[in-house]
């Protein structure tokens, strides 16, 4: 692994929108999930800069160029009575990769956490993507084997809020 002294990460703002915006849409090629991609710039900036931002961003810059992104929100343990750091999606592009570029924005997000006075950072990742699995778990990040990601969207979720 080679670190490029040239790499720094800084909050995102709204001039890297498009930036993230199209690493979201190499990431959901990466997933095989490109089909369930409806994000644009206009409604990743309205998430992230509006009036009541919903997320985070920062991003990791390599010779001045926005390679890597981050996409994080506070969620809350009610075990923990404190909040949590949830990491929504993680990409350093390809050209990128094994430069250590991943493993200082997760580090940059676990200090956030903890400055902000989270109990947990967490985040989900692929079940087949055993790359990353390595990779976090090499991070000292603990695959939870018994828990389950349970999700409504589109017309189930309108059923459901209506009945």
């Amino acid at each position: 692994m080679t670190l490029d002294t040239t790499f720094a990460i800084r909050p995102a703002t709204p001039a890297d929108v498009p930036h993230i915006q199209s690493m979201i849409v190499e990431l959901a090629v990466f997933e095989k999930l490109e089909h369930l991609v409806v994000a644009t710039e206009e409604k990743l900036h309205e998430g992230l800069f509006g009036p009541q931002p919903a997320c985070e961003a920062i991003v990791g810059e390599a010779d001045g160029d926005v390679v890597t992104f981050a996409l994080f929100f506070h969620n809350f343990s009610t075990f923990l009575t404190k909040r949590g750091l949830y990491l929504e999606d993680l990409y350093v592009r390809q050209s990128h990769r094994g430069k250590g570029y991943g493993s200082r924005m997760l580090k940059h997000l676990a200090r956030l956490a903890v400055d902000r006075g989270c109990g947990r950072f967490e985040w989900s990742v692929l079940d087949w993507n055993t790359p990353a699995i390595n990779f976090y778990q090499s991070m000292g990040a603990e695959v939870m084997p018994d828990w389950r990601i349970c999700r409504v969207t589109g017309a189930p979720l309108e059923a459901l809020a209506q009945g």
